[in-house]
């Protein structure tokens, strides 16, 4: 049972140090501003494009933000699924940029 426990000896970086509620509590109070925003953005009025626009670019924000902070993306060790999602997210905007140019041409 003493094998599982840190020695004082042991370097500390590879303890995991724990970060607190602090980055849950600023991811989640930035996730509730943003989707304020996105309300404030649709109820202005200000314009079709401007609106849908700004929603995706807040989106996409907020998915940075989850991914950052509730889904640990920016600890280390987690490179082959940050690559995943760039290539999920490369192959996504290939097929929506391929549907809008058949569309429109």
């Amino acid at each position: 049972m003493a094998a599982n426990h840190h020695s004082a000896s042991e370097p500390t970086s590879k303890r995991h140090i724990h970060e607190g509620p602090k980055n849950h509590y600023l991811a989640f109070a930035l996730s509730i501003l943003l989707t304020v925003l996105a309300f404030v953005v649709v109820y202005a009025e200000i314009g079709r494009t401007f609106t849908i626009l700004f929603i995706v670019v807040l989106g996409i924000i907020q998915a940075v933000f989850q991914l950052a902070f509730w889904m640990h993306m920016k600890d280390r060790g987690h490179v082959y699924a940050i690559t995943g999602i760039a290539f999920g997210f490369i192959i996504a905007l290939t097929g929506v940029a391929a549907v809008v140019y058949w569309i429109w041409w």
